[in-house]
Order: C-alpha cells, then sequence, then structure tokens
C-alpha cells in the first residue's frame, strides 16, 4: 500500500473513532504535544493508559467477585480510570465510569455492578481500535511519510 492511501486509512479510522464517540477532543490535543523530538508521545502514554487501566479493570472485577466488597476501593479505582481515560480521549470508557460514580453516589450496588461488562468491553474496543492506528503509524513512517494531523 503506498503511503497516500495508508495515510488515507489512517484518517479514516480516526474519523470513524470520533464519530463512533470512542474518541474526544483531548484526544486531538494530546497528539498536538508529540513533535519530532518525541515521536512516539502519543503511543507511549495509551501503552501506559492500557497497562494502568487493564488493571484497575482487573482490580474492579476481583473486588467485586469478594465476599466482603471494599466499595471505598472500588470507587477509588473508577474515579483513577476516569481521569486517566478523560486525560487521553478515551470518552466511553469515561463515559462508562461516570455513569458508574452515578450509582455508586445512590449507593445502587447493582448499577454499579451493571456497569463492569460494559467497562471491559469499551476498554477492549478502546485497545483494539487504538492498536490498530498505531499499527497504521508504523505503516505511514516506515513508508516514509508523516502521520496526518487532524483538526476536529
Amino acid at each position: 500500500m503506498d503511503v497516500s492511501m495508508l495515510q488515507r486509512t489512517y484518517t479514516d479510522l480516526l474519523t470513524s473513532l470520533f464519530r463512533e464517540g470512542i474518541l474526544n477532543q483531548q484526544f486531538i490535543e494530546l497528539q498536538q504535544l508529540q513533535d519530532e523530538n518525541n515521536p512516539g508521545f502519543v503511543n507511549e502514554v495509551v501503552s501506559l493508559f492500557f497497562e494502568d487501566a487493564g488493571r484497575l479493570i482487573t482490580e474492579l472485577i476481583s473486588n467485586f467477585n469478594q465476599q466482603a466488597v471494599d466499595y471505598k476501593k472500588v470507587d477509588a479505582y473508577v474515579h483513577q480510570l476516569k481521569g486517566s481515560s478523560a486525560s487521553i480521549g478515551a470518552e466511553k470508557i469515561r463515559s462508562v465510569c461516570q455513569t458508574f460514580r452515578e450509582y455508586y453516589d445512590k449507593n445502587d450496588i447493582q448499577g454499579c455492578y451493571n456497569c463492569i461488562q460494559p467497562l471491559k468491553q469499551e476498554f477492549m474496543t478502546f485497545k483494539s481500535k487504538l492498536e490498530a492506528l498505531f499499527a497504521l503509524e508504523q505503516q505511514i513512517v516506515a513508508a516514509g511519510g508523516s502521520i496526518p494531523m487532524m483538526r476536529h
């Protein structure tokens, strides 16, 4: 595939991530912090998010599987996940965390529990889509092209 085709595919994928509500404006702001001195900045930040979010979700599920659920700990995990997802523009993950916290504030434990599967699903979707986006970036750079910047 030539560079222009790769760039078009990249732009189409990125556009679809915004249209589907998976990403928000914060992701573009994160991209704008990347420059030639640190070309892998966004990939590094998002990879750290993958690790951290994966760990938090695992802890969250583990806590809900305990006989005596530590709801303060659960709230802390969700609060941290909400903040980190907001900081990189992971909109759907942030939204599920927001819903979870609303249930938590109402002491609706079943509502909280019902948010776990959608949270896990949104994380997996986000991770696979961003990994595909980063793979395209690598192909574009390897072919001698530059990553198209999006103004959303």
